[in-house]
């Protein structure tokens, strides 16, 4: 019976269906187990991808920040006592998917309830477009980002970035300059060392002393609106190190809003403006014939009448129409004589020791926005005349208070620098004067601030010397006879200068109390000697007595020739 069943036809073709069922079976679950491995397979592609290979500028859309991204800010840039001045802060940008958006009107009249000063039909716009990814709002504060995540717009989300923030505001603003909303340095110190704040771990401490800068830009400001200026510029230099202590260009502006930043405040007065510094100058032209041995203390030049070449004509201001000595040429600020100390050193002596002195090309600090010196093309005698008392050469105000600080620091030209120096024993320097003359120019600066137009500056305790400068502005082919440029540098203490101070208004006007006049003796001196009154002390310098030994350091006789020698010389 068994053999039977087998052999029957029925039980043969049952069998056949089993097989075929069972082979029918097997190639699905070989199909379906392909299908699940190739789905794994583009599931693990897309997590690599996703995880490795992800561009971290790729927003992640998450409903709300994620801890886990990469902090984008920038080191942090401090004053040279630690004082934070410019830092990164963590914030949420609010981003949209406009394919996403189900109603873009509406989404974007809800946004404009939470941020009130969005262009609603800007940003519905930008919801109704085609693309996948649209930027809605960067850098809100958190009270913002809760307000967004409460309307509960699906195709909202946020990305962290870091927003630049600058604690004291325009303090220094010109210093630290400011970064665009991706956080790129566009201008000052955070423009110059872009790549390293962007990288580096550590902060970048500069030479500024805040308090310094402070009491730098408060005065300035008060004489600016006392005098009606159009604007300022301020330096403090540590003529031993060549750090900037102190710079200030006014009007300033607040670096915590960019977009707001006119384009006349970006303007950096001390180094990328270049003017005529009237009889500032002088202090190098009388350095340049002491050490040149053309003319000595004793000396002097006749003073009585105006030069006249060609159709110019020069004068002094306040003449005193006689032989001065050299002492006096400087007090009184003589045009005459001092044209005539330059003459005896001559037209290559004059061009190479200002070039020494670095007045032919940009000073060389940590700023991209440096000025150029206007000089010459062609340096004949007229030339020489005009730029011993400061007129023919424009420079910037950062050129003259490095070159004032080479003159009475003993002799010694030193770049100035932003940055703060790891140790007090600064470099070699480059000479440009004696010692011996460099003790001389001290005294006859001091002298200008003792007795002559420099009084205004006067600091009691603290030995202020210094010149007094005003130049017309260039106005054309010509000048402008009541657009001045006055200003007053100076170098304290004077036995042992440690800090040189420059303070420059433009266009300042006269008032009452200055008698209608503009210049530098009755503005801008009194600027600096404010100045020094009030950062003496935070500088760690004590008020001296003018004692016997401080004035003889500074002591300087003026000599005066008969009425017969003066005669003499003005034959």
């Amino acid at each position: 019976m068994i053999v039977g069943r087998r052999n029957n036809p029925e039980s043969i073709r049952i069998e056949g269906d089993h097989k075929t069922a069972i082979e029918t079976g097997r190639n699905r679950l070989m199909v379906a187990g392909a299908l699940f491995s190739a789905a794994f397979l583009l599931i693990g592609v897309r997590v690599i991808d996703v995880s490795i290979f992800r561009s971290d500028s790729e927003p992640r859309y998450t409903r709300g920040v994620t801890k886990h991204e990469k902090n984008v800010g920038r080191a942090d840039i401090t004053d040279r006592n630690g004082v934070l001045l410019a830092t990164s802060l963590n914030t949420a940008s609010l981003y949209a998917n406009p394919r996403l958006v189900l109603d873009p009107e509406q989404a974007a009249m809800k946004l404009s309830i939470v941020l009130p000063d969005i262009d609603v039909k800007a940003i519905e716009k930008k919801l109704r477009s085609d693309r996948g990814f649209v930027w809605l709002r960067r850098h809100l504060t958190p009270r913002q980002q809760y307000a967004v995540n409460r309307l509960g717009i699906p195709a909202l989300n946020f990305q962290r970035e870091a927003r630049r923030m600058y604690p004291l505001g325009p303090l220094a603003s010109h210093v630290l300059g400011y970064t665009d909303i991706d956080n790129r340095g566009l201008s000052g110190v955070e423009r110059y060392f872009d790549k390293e704040l962007r990288t580096r771990q550590r902060n970048l401490s500069l030479a500024i002393d805040i308090r310094a800068q402070h009491v730098l830009e408060q005065e300035l400001g008060a004489a600016m609106k006392k005098f009606f200026a159009i604007g300022a510029a301020g330096l403090i230099m540590d003529v031993n190190t060549g750090e900037i202590v102190a710079m200030s260009s006014l009007p300033g502006f607040d670096p915590n809003h960019p977009g707001a930043i006119a384009e006349e405040l970006r303007f950096n007065r001390t180094t990328l403006g270049v003017y005529e510094m009237g009889s500032t100058f002088k202090i190098f032209t009388t350095a340049m014939a002491l050490d040149a041995g053309t003319v000595t203390l004793g000396g002097g030049y006749d003073a009585t009448n105006p030069i006249r070449i060609a159709r110019f004509v020069i004068r002094d201001y306040h003449a005193k129409k006689r032989w001065l000595s050299v002492p006096e040429i400087f007090m009184y600020s003589s045009n005459i004589g001092t044209v005539k100390m330059a003459l005896d050193v001559g037209i290559a002596g004059h061009r190479k020791f200002l070039s020494d002195l670095g007045m032919m090309k940009p000073v060389l600090i940590e700023l991209s926005e440096t000025g150029a010196p206007l000089s010459p093309n062609r340096w004949r005698e007229i030339n020489t005349m005009t730029i011993s008392f400061g007129h023919g050469l424009a420079v910037s105000p950062l050129h003259l208070v490095a070159g004032v600080s080479a003159i009475v620091n003993g002799g010694i030209y030193r770049s100035p620098t932003l940055i703060k120096r790891d140790t007090n024993t600064p470099g070699p320097g480059k000479r440009i004067i004696s010692l011996e003359t460099s003790l001389k120019m001290r005294r006859l600066m001091r002298l200008v601030v003792d007795k002559g137009t420099g009084q205004k500056a006067a600091a009691p305790g603290f030995l202020v010397g210094g010149k007094t400068g005003t130049a017309e502005k260039v106005s054309g082919r010509g000048y402008h006879r009541k657009a001045l440029i006055s200003s007053f540098v100076a170098a304290f203490p004077m036995n042992k200068p440690r800090y040189v101070v420059l303070a420059m208004l433009d266009e300042a006007k006269g008032t009452e109390e200055t008698f209608g006049y503009a210049t530098g003796g009755w503005v801008a001196a009194p600027v600096v000697g404010a100045v020094v009154r009030r950062i003496a002390p935070v500088l760690g310098l004590r008020p001296v007595k003018a004692d016997e030994a401080s004035r003889e350091i500074l002591a300087i006789e003026v000599p005066k020739k008969s009425d017969r020698e003066r005669r003499v010389a003005a034959h």
